[in-house]
């Protein structure tokens, strides 16, 4: 935890500011083992690792726990990196661009390992903070600590520990896998100052009720039930079909013909699916069973929470015929 992070920090139950009290281990600018204190109520927390924890476990509900826990295993687990990550992370905060990201102080809401901190870092970001909940931190923070103005804090959405001091928010396929999206969102956003923006990407309701019917209930049911490692390995067999089908058919076929092409099962997603490798196409079969909750979300659910949010001139993006995107003003 590098100390200029103190200045956007606030206590998750009363709001008061955060204190550094003690630290037992620091490593240039990073406190690696600290504790911290709310000057308002004197709540205490923990540096552990270089990541503030702010995230009670005995008082978060089970659901997101159970959340927590078996993403927390994947992204400590899938910690490869790819060339496409920006171009794939651009597709989803459509319509903003790397020079949006310049000077501004950015709030994440789900980092996961990393990969977007780094990239919004690297385009000009003042600072950015990274919100995880979940085990992810761990390789977070390894991936940014080189970075000055990165920061990973281990917290919960809906109590997220930070003043209204954003210039943007953003959060890629995160709320919907929390026990209330809409709710997540508002939370985001209210940290955001007056005149500055948001971005969100979720699944949409639209043109996947076959996930719905066909693998909600195996997901559910089974495979965001037994164990992580044990379901690394069961993946890699659904994960062969899809990865077989898009780099044999899918992508030659969007190449040479185009318009046969467009008549393909799900042809938008997987197409871009194939411009990955196995590890990362692994990654993502994995991560659509391993999510106790997913919801999927339809525009007109969508556009509502932009309504609730206060937001202005909100543009909201189709986005390989199967997801949303939501950029807008708070």
């Amino acid at each position: 935890m590098k100390t200029k992070l103190l200045e956007y920090l606030a206590c998750p139950v009363c709001g008061g500011d955060i204190l550094l009290v003690h630290e037992s281990l620091r490593e240039g600018e990073e406190v690696i083992d600290g504790e911290l204190s709310c000057r308002k109520c004197g709540r205490e927390f923990k540096v552990i690792r270089g990541v503030p924890r702010f995230a009670a476990f005995d008082a978060i509900e089970q659901e997101k726990i159970e959340t927590a826990v078996n993403f927390g295993w994947q992204w400590t687990h899938f910690t490869q990196e790819d060339d496409k990550y920006a171009d794939q992370f651009l597709g989803w905060l459509q319509p903003v661009r790397p020079d949006f990201f310049e000077g501004k102080v950015v709030l994440e809401g789900g980092c996961g390992k990393g990969r977007h901190t780094r990239l919004a870092c690297e385009w000009g970001a003042k600072e950015v903070i990274g919100i995880d909940l979940s085990d992810a931190v761990e390789s977070a923070f390894e991936a940014t600590r080189g970075l000055p103005n990165a920061h990973i804090v281990q917290a919960d959405l809906f109590r997220l520990p930070l003043k209204k001091a954003f210039d943007y928010a953003f959060s890629v396929g995160v709320l919907h896998h929390t026990p209330e999206p809409e709710k997540a969102f508002l939370s985001l956003c209210s940290k955001v100052k007056k005149g500055g923006h948001a971005s969100a990407w979720v699944y949409g309701a639209e043109n996947n009720k076959w996930i719905v019917k066909m693998v909600n209930p195996v997901r559910t049911g089974f495979t965001s039930r037994i164990s992580q490692p044990f379901l690394y390995h069961l993946s890699k067999l659904p994960t062969l079909g899809v990865f077989a089908a898009t780099k044999l058919i899918y992508r030659p076929l969007n190449r040479i013909a185009p318009n046969a092409a467009a008549r393909l099962f799900y042809n938008e997603y997987l197409n871009h699916l194939g411009s990955f490798g196995w590890r990362e196409q692994h990654n993502i079969v994995f991560d659509h069973l391993v999510a106790p909750t997913a919801f999927y979300i339809s525009r007109e659910e969508f556009e509502q929470w932009w309504i609730d949010a206060g937001a202005e001139d909100v543009e909201i993006t189709w986005h390989n015929r199967n997801s949303w995107c939501g950029f807008g003003k708070l």
